[in-house]
């Protein structure tokens, strides 16, 4: 062949590997469903051969599959009909915790041609959880010369739930003694306290029995309820104060179980046991709760547990001291977990040729790898390369997919 045919052949092969690279780009589509949470393996997500205009005899004589990111399996593909199903019954709060907003995504691969497609489903919350407080009983102690007007934060209830389904309102039932009002909270949240509206007198009653009771906006609505029993004793005239409303921290992922994170301190200018303070969780999520320990008697915070910045990045503890007399106050610990690089890229093959052509044009896809790193940051930034001496080269081809 003379060297002008030599040229054209060469510029044929390097044609063809382009409008191969470019039809590989454009297979990458896009797809999004929305299923409530708690619906039963096996159903309905979307109907994803329809969408994407896959005739059903494709679907297997083209090895069309699922792959997720996770290491959990949410959705699987049915086979006789082309539908999205889920694999497992899926729990919104334990999967996406308090996020507004709950998306998974998954990816359709037909092995075959080397198409992919990103499929993203939102999982949309139902009022599967009910208002509940971390103690059902609660005591309060009271000197019958506090004032009237005088307010009592309480213990709030929790409900993992989202929008409407998650706490709405606070009720107070119990005697004329006692109101209740309910603060905004800077992030918007709702801090009932008990107010003292009318004077005390231990001679006339030595305790008082409330309920309070929390209520979320589903339909129909889902409540909880606390005791609380307040104790009516003789006066205590300084409450505790910390010494800052709120202390922060930062710690690396790595820091050892057991160490000191930070310590929370409160002083109380009365003497004997109303001036002896204890500290307390006001409000803590249960995940928190299974990490830090409160000392009750130095306000130290250690940790029970190993960190784990993908686990968890950032966590609000709000710690409550008291005296003798039960007065109070009330302090916010912030805890940052910052990351470490401690986990290694992950790769796994989405889909590759079983066998190749020898005369296969040059920039023809023999193989979609995706690079993974757990970590964040730069720590989870990636960079790939294969051996020079093979006659293939590896190109980037959309987010991490080479």
């Amino acid at each position: 062949m003379c060297a002008a045919g030599r040229r054209w052949g060469r510029r044929q092969r390097a044609l063809l590997g382009a409008v191969l690279l470019a039809a590989w780009q454009a297979a990458w589509g896009q797809l999004r469903y929305s299923v409530p949470e708690e619906m039963p393996k096996g159903s309905f997500v979307g109907d994803v051969a329809k969408d994407l205009g896959l005739h059903l005899p494709e679907i297997s004589d083209r090895g069309v599959h699922i792959t997720e990111r996770g290491r959990t399996q949410y959705f699987a593909l049915h086979g006789k009909t082309g539908h999205l199903v889920t694999a497992e019954r899926i729990d919104r709060e334990q999967l996406c915790e308090e996020a507004q907003q709950c998306v998974l995504r998954c990816e359709l691969v037909v092995q075959g041609e080397m198409k992919l497609y990103g499929i993203e489903v939102e999982i949309t919350d139902i009022n599967d959880n009910s208002p509940s407080f971390r103690e059902a009983e609660t005591e309060l102690r009271m000197s019958e010369t506090t004032a009237p007007g005088s307010r009592f934060p309480l213990a709030r209830a929790h409900d993992p739930d989202s929008g409407r389904n998650s706490l709405q309102s606070y009720e107070l039932s119990g005697d004329e003694h006692f109101s209740l009002a309910v603060q905004a909270g800077p992030g918007g949240d709702q801090r009932p306290e008990l107010v003292l509206a009318k004077a005390l007198d231990r001679e006339e009653a030595a305790f008082h029995e409330l309920v309070l009771r929390a209520m979320d906006g589903g339909d129909p609505a889902r409540t909880g309820t606390a005791r609380i029993r307040v104790t009516v004793v003789d006066a205590n005239d300084n409450a505790p104060v910390f010494s800052q409303a709120e202390y922060t921290v930062r710690v690396p992922e790595d820091v050892p179980v057991g160490s000191t994170l930070v310590a929370v301190t409160a002083t109380d200018a009365d003497e004997g046991p109303n001036g002896q303070v204890t500290y307390s969780y006001q409000m803590v999520s249960v995940k928190a709760l299974k990490i830090f320990d409160l000392d009750a008697e130095t306000g130290a915070i250690t940790l029970m547990r190993n960190l784990d910045f993908e686990d968890g990045t950032y966590y609000e503890l709000e710690v409550q001291v008291r005296d003798g007399g039960d007065l109070s106050d009330i302090a916010q610990v912030v805890i940052t977990v910052t990351d470490v690089n401690d986990n290694a890229p992950e790769i796994s093959v989405r889909s590759a040729l079983s066998e190749i052509s020898e005369d296969a044009p040059t920039g023809t896809v023999v193989a979609l790898v995706y690079v993974h790193d757990r970590d964040s940051g730069a720590n989870g930034e990636v960079s790939c390369s294969i051996d020079k001496d093979v006659p293939f080269r590896l190109q980037r081809s959309q987010g991490n997919y080479y």
